[in-house]
């Protein structure tokens, strides 16, 4: 049975796991190697980008199934902060007219670390792996 906080879980897994695929995509959509480029010139290895974007999209699709959500989780909230203190704390919360802000990156990583904390969540794969893990083990005693 789904609860209310469950299903709370639910819908924020989905939302961020549909965030994080589209920004993956797009990353690749609009050219991986523009973005690589943009990487280096901020002082990152370029060949950063191809490994955010790999984690955007297979992690996004990862937590929208609810595949290893805690893992995913974890790797988006340290891509969160990256994000805010290598890029946008410098344009401010709201950004500066030339660069958003931070505000929605915070967001981001607060859905991040609450699915890095929260128990099972409901309607996910992980939750019907520990389940029929439970049921072998009956099934062996």
């Amino acid at each position: 049975m789904v609860n209310k906080q469950d299903f709370g879980g639910l819908i924020l897994r989905i939302t961020l796991g549909i965030i994080f695929f589209v920004h993956g995509i797009v990353k690749f959509q609009s050219g991986i190697d523009n973005i690589a480029g943009w990487f280096s010139s901020i002082g990152l290895p370029g060949v950063m980008a191809y490994g955010v974007a790999l984690l955007e999209v297979v992690g996004g699709i990862a937590l929208i199934i609810g595949l290893g959500t805690k893992l995913f989780s974890v790797l988006f909230a340290l891509l969160m902060v990256g994000a805010i203190v290598k890029v946008k704390l410098a344009a401010g919360f709201l950004g500066n007219g030339q660069m958003a802000g931070w505000e929605f990156d915070l967001a981001l990583l607060a859905m991040s670390i609450y699915l890095a904390l929260s128990e099972q969540q409901p309607l996910s794969v992980d939750r019907w792996i520990k389940a029929r893990a439970v049921i072998d083990t009956n099934k062996s005693a």
